[in-house]
């Protein structure tokens, strides 16, 4: 089972009991939640916030090709995967990205937890831009992207 949304913050948020509810499952016996939000300091500077931005349906169409090369790549039987990542302006601690996997094993939950934040780091097209405390900001130069 697989669940992808890009989250517009002006309408909603990201929720860890959406991803609770989609991923429970009397078939695994091992869940893992990575859970991205905002952190205080980059490259010595006081952040505020961060906007994200994206194409939403490359997104998403990238978030179904890193599922689809996970189960080609893994094989393991009866893997639910939910990811959610948000779109627009979020302060400090708040949630950026929500990847929830759940397996039979917890070795195979980690690893696909893993595969997952870093595929979605190489592969797929979310911009992000930071805000500091003295109200400056900037569009943060991000991987480029692989493709197949």
């Amino acid at each position: 089972m697989f669940h992808a949304k890009v989250v517009d913050i002006k309408k909603e948020k990201i929720k860890l009991s959406n991803a609770e509810k989609f991923i429970a499952s009397s078939k695994c016996g091992a869940s893992i939640y990575f859970v991205g939000t905002v952190r205080d300091q980059n490259n010595n500077k006081k952040v505020t916030g961060m906007t994200y931005d994206s194409h939403d349906q490359m997104v998403i169409k990238s978030f179904e090709e890193i599922y689809k090369s996970s189960i080609s790549k893994f094989k393991f039987d009866d893997q639910v995967v939910f990811i959610e990542h948000i779109k627009g302006h979020i302060l400090l601690g708040e949630i950026s990205i929500l990847i929830a996997v759940a397996c039979k094993h917890r070795d195979q939950a980690y690893e696909l937890s893993r595969f997952f934040i870093e595929e979605i780091k190489k592969k797929t097209p979310i911009w992000k831009k930071e805000h500091y405390e003295n109200e400056d900001s900037e569009w943060l130069e991000g991987n480029l992207i692989q493709s197949k």
